[in-house]
């Protein structure tokens, strides 16, 4: 796997902390630093998420993906799934995540609330590799709802 990561910003344009990360698979991803007040020229310009919102949505992508597979490798009848993950980060450098909160809404016809349960664990103590990873500085906890189709 691989990725390149450009900057973007320089003297004269709007963002001075833009990025563009291009995928080995030719995708591209536009990243933006938050804007400055004391030092513009430090700041962006708000124009994309920032690199740790990208990897606490690649985060969530992986642990959803596992999640929609394990139950439909069970057979389940899953029809929507979503995860919205909360963070607190340190307050000192590097601010890394201490606490992610993933809570997951799953709809389908008839799957049992274990199923769910059970997807969710293999998830995150077997095949999520960013959450496995994460969850060397961070306290991840997890919850979810079951709404029927």
């Amino acid at each position: 796997m691989e990725c390149t990561v450009t900057w973007t910003g320089s003297a004269g344009t709007r963002s001075q902390m833009g990025f563009i990360a291009e995928t080995g698979t030719g995708h591209v991803i536009a990243m933006d630093g938050a804007p400055d007040a004391v030092k513009p020229e430090n700041g962006g310009a708000n124009l994309a998420p920032r690199p740790m919102e990208t990897v606490l949505a690649g985060t969530g992508g992986c642990t959803a993906y596992d999640v929609v597979l394990i139950l439909k490798r069970g057979r389940h009848d899953v029809r929507a799934c979503s995860v919205k993950l909360t963070t607190e980060r340190a307050q000192t450098d590097p601010k890394v995540f201490t606490k992610i909160h993933m809570h997951f809404s799953v709809t389908g016809k008839r799957i049992p609330n274990a199923a769910v349960e059970r997807a969710i664990v293999m998830s995150h103590d077997k095949y999520c590799s960013a959450s496995i990873m994460l969850g060397k500085t961070a306290d991840i906890t997890t919850s979810f709802e079951l709404l029927e189709a």
